[in-house]
């Protein structure tokens, strides 16, 4: 590591321009932005947690799903893209083994990382992904201690862009760097952070939002063995295309969806256990179907049809792929689009039956569907319920697909995106 000094110059003097440019793909007019805002942060550091350190710069991107809707937690595959969205930090070895993490806009965290089991009163709180991701590398054989960081995030908190998941897979490049000599692979600082967010956090998500933000670029992801998960990283370029990827605020209510969330992955396991297995990917879908009869009287409707959408958008999720390696890029948005009918009439996770008048996502498909004129696609986003919507705008009509939503929805609510190249990483040490 560096000391701050050194760096804050190497930053202001452009010596690590081609570094930013090369993580976030960018053009060389916004690498500014990115080099000010690392000197801020580091000048936040340096007030909190003292002066001229040695340092590293480190940055984890949100994501993006493009394929496979809650297809992940069944071993499923996956289409994933990081995005130019990132959280970024400044940290530093401490004598102790506590851990202070500073975030923007929040209080302090201050946490003794010596005890490595699940605090109860941590559940559900950044606290836990820390304590969470320290313990496992800890469990993995390295000597992690304490550390001092400042963290600040553009991943908008409910946005469906996983602002979680790049925390933990941010969490996990400083702790790699910091005390495992950078040993641990990208779907390894992926896989820990999923473990943070199971066992500590309690939250039952799958591995596509971590392995999405560590790995970067457009990624395929086969998840048959998710200990072993088949990574593809796709060479294609969606500003080719000639559209642009707008994450849609559908501005629901983001009360506790946890329950709406763990039932979906819980149906489709009621389904998988019938057959003996423990997960959708090990039943094979001809075996499921002759089956249907009797699983009704076991599962229920709903469950059967969550099913179905697996077997389904599983299949799309590839087929979403190989569209992009041939480059044709109208087959990906027509599979887009189905891959969208299917979550809305099987999976059902465009909102919640408890909520019927809360209709937010719905909302936003239809007025984004009325807009684009049968241009692009659109279907819902990440895990659904409320939240987002993604779309794929043609570069013609971004300004008056913006207007038009903002209209409907509020100022703000649109956000175009770009694939950013650099998953999680030192951007300097």
């Amino acid at each position: 590591m560096k000391k701050q000094s050194i760096l804050t110059t190497e930053l202001k003097e452009g010596a690590l321009d081609a570094r930013l440019s090369a993580i976030y793909g960018c053009k060389k007019t916004e690498v500014p932005h990115k080099r000010e805002r690392l000197l801020t942060l580091m000048d936040t550091f340096e007030k909190t947690y003292g002066a001229d350190r040695e340092i590293g710069l480190y940055s984890a991107p949100g994501r993006t799903e493009m394929g496979g809707n809650h297809t992940d937690h069944q071993h499923g595959r996956v289409l994933a893209a990081a995005i130019d969205l990132d959280a970024v930090a400044c940290a530093a070895k401490s004598d102790s083994t506590i851990a202070r993490v500073l975030s923007e806009g929040y209080p302090e965290i201050k946490i003794d990382l010596a005890a490595c089991e699940p605090q109860k009163e941590e559940e559900g709180t950044t606290a836990a992904l820390i304590r969470g991701v320290a313990a496992k590398i800890r469990e993995m054989g390295y000597p992690v201690s304490g550390f001092d960081a400042c963290v600040t995030s553009e991943v908008l908190s409910g946005s469906g862009l996983s602002s979680s998941a790049a925390f933990e897979v941010l969490i996990g490049a400083i702790l790699n760097d910091m005390f495992c000599e950078g040993a641990l692979t990208q779907v390894q600082l992926a896989q820990i952070g999923q473990y943070a967010e199971n066992v500590f956090f309690g939250k039952p998500c799958g591995l596509m939002d971590q392995l999405a933000s560590a790995v970067g670029g457009i990624v395929s992801i086969d998840f048959a063995d998710p200990a072993d998960p088949i990574v593809n990283r796709l060479d294609y370029d969606l500003t080719a295309s000639g559209h642009a990827l707008c994450i849609i605020d559908s501005g629901a209510d983001h009360a506790d969806l946890t329950d709406e969330y763990a039932a979906i992955p819980g149906e489709m396991k009621q389904v998988a256990a019938f057959f003996g297995k423990e997960v959708l990917r090990d039943v094979e879908f001809e075996e499921f179907w002759s089956k249907i009869a009797e699983l009704r009287k076991q599962t229920g409707d709903r469950a059967i049809l969550r099913a179905m959408h697996f077997y389904g958008d599983n299949l799309l999720a590839l087929k979403q792929a190989q569209a992009l390696e041939k480059e044709d890029f109208y087959a990906f948005l027509t599979l887009v689009q189905q891959s969208g009918s299917s979550s809305a009439e099987y999976l059902q996770n465009l909102y919640c039956t408890s909520q019927p008048q809360a209709q937010a996502v719905v909302l936003t498909i239809a007025a984004a569907r009325r807009l684009l004129e049968g241009q692009g696609a659109v279907r819902v986003h990440g895990g659904g319920f409320a939240g987002t919507v993604q779309a794929y705008v043609p570069f013609g009509v971004m300004d008056t697909f913006r207007a038009g939503m903002e209209a409907i929805l509020g100022e703000g609510c649109c956000h175009f995106l770009t694939v950013r190249p650099g998953g999680g990483v030192v951007i300097a040490h």
